[in-house]
């Protein structure tokens, strides 16, 4: 089953909050997202300030979450104890209400 872009983008910020800053390849690996669909996720994820770029050294790269980053992680932590609820009530409902 495919991962939908706000999955991906949450396993992303799920791999960064869980292992520290890290570089592109080690994310790739862990989130298990090929590299250009990452670049454009984390460009995403940077514009909307949840995620920093951090140089170490001359050429080395890391990527790192922000606090507010961290934040919406816990958001969708709470959401989804809240979903199976919502999803079993729906399950109940007749299929002609929705």
């Amino acid at each position: 089953m495919r991962r939908s872009k706000l999955e991906m983008y949450i396993d992303i910020l799920k791999v960064l909050a869980r292992h520290g800053p890290l570089k592109l390849t080690h994310i790739m690996y862990k989130a298990n997202i090929n590299c250009s669909v990452l670049k454009q996720y984390l460009d995403f994820l940077i514009a909307q300030n949840l995620v920093e770029e951090k140089s170490l050294g001359k050429k080395r790269i890391v990527y790192a979450t922000t606090d507010r980053g961290r934040t919406v992680l816990k958001y969708f932590r709470e959401l989804r104890t809240v979903l199976p609820i919502v999803e079993e009530a729906r399950m109940r409902l007749p299929a002609s209400l929705y």
